[in-house]
């Protein structure tokens, strides 16, 4: 019975794959979802060309024309007219963290929450809904003047302290929705043995959630990469900006001509490009299981 339906199987395996390229619905979408590729990728595709391309260039073919021949003297003067280097080093360096810190107090907040069943739960979900809601010019002016309060104004830790909070703040109402599904067996398995519930938070709550842990790492690191309006504010000092910040102050600039814009964007840009490719797996791996589950 067996070898029958093996081989009932390899017989209809042909005519099914058959019947997939053949299905003329299936080229649309492929045609579609390669359009809205080209749609997606082609200011950043103008922005690359223009980076390495001449003024002379820019001025005798346009924005879309190609080069002549490759100009790497825009990327270069940039580079050095804004110390990209402090600047590139500044926006990692608080990225990193803020990531690594909202996403330890994500957990810490969300264990007590969805698996600790602390009493009066619902508030505190509630307060950190609304902090999601909050647009961050309502919170300017409270913020400067804590900052000023406690000496931390101009200085990357409070970029740090202040997106922490704002990150684990979305974090902790996201991941206490996930701990309210935690399985109660592992929970139990774990009380059995003996652990405490910090060994089971990072014995066992922690490793069965990484996916999902995964996901808010990368979504913070990259939202605080792209944050513009608040380190504008609270990093005044040259040496303490982040890349939006020392794209935006020199968008005014009359020494920057269109090639050098267009260079600075891509270099702005490509960091995070590329700690998104980096860390895509782990982004797909995490939404697929939260799927699953």
């Amino acid at each position: 019975m067996t070898l029958t339906a093996n081989r009932t199987k390899r017989e209809t395996e042909p005519a099914i794959a058959a019947a997939k390229r053949a299905n003329p619905l299936r080229f649309v979408i492929l045609a579609a979802l390669l359009a809205l590729l080209l749609i997606v990728t082609a200011p950043l595709l103008i922005i690359a060309i223009n980076a390495v391309k001449s003024p002379a260039d820019y001025a005798g073919g346009g924005p879309l024309s190609l080069p002549a021949s490759l100009y790497w003297d825009g990327i270069v003067d940039f580079w050095n007219r804004v110390d990209f280097g402090q600047k590139l080093w500044n926006s990692f360096v608080t990225s990193f963290t803020v990531a690594v810190l909202g996403v330890l107090l994500s957990v810490l907040n969300a264990y007590a929450l969805g698996i600790g069943k602390v009493k009066g739960r619902l508030w505190f979900l509630v307060f950190f809904l609304v902090a999601n809601l909050l647009p961050q010019e309502v919170l300017v002016y409270p913020l400067y003047f804590l900052s000023k309060e406690a000496g931390l104004y101009d200085s990357l830790i409070a970029i740090v302290v202040i997106f922490t909070v704002i990150q684990a703040a979305f974090g902790t109402y996201l991941l206490t929705s996930v701990y309210q599904e935690f399985p109660t067996e592992l929970l139990d398995a774990a009380d059995v043995d003996g652990a405490g519930k910090l060994r089971t938070l990072w014995s066992v709550v922690v490793p069965v959630s990484r996916p999902t842990l995964g996901v808010l790492f990368t979504f913070f690191f990259i939202w605080t990469w792209n944050e513009f309006f608040l380190p504008l504010v609270f990093l005044v000092s040259n040496d303490n900006q982040t890349v939006p910040v020392a794209l935006g102050v020199l968008q005014g600039d009359r020494l920057m001509d269109a090639t050098m814009t267009s260079a600075s964007g891509l270099i702005g840009i490509l960091p995070a490009m590329i700690f998104f490719l980096v860390f895509q797996r782990t982004l797909t791996r995490g939404i697929t299981a939260g799927a699953i589950k």
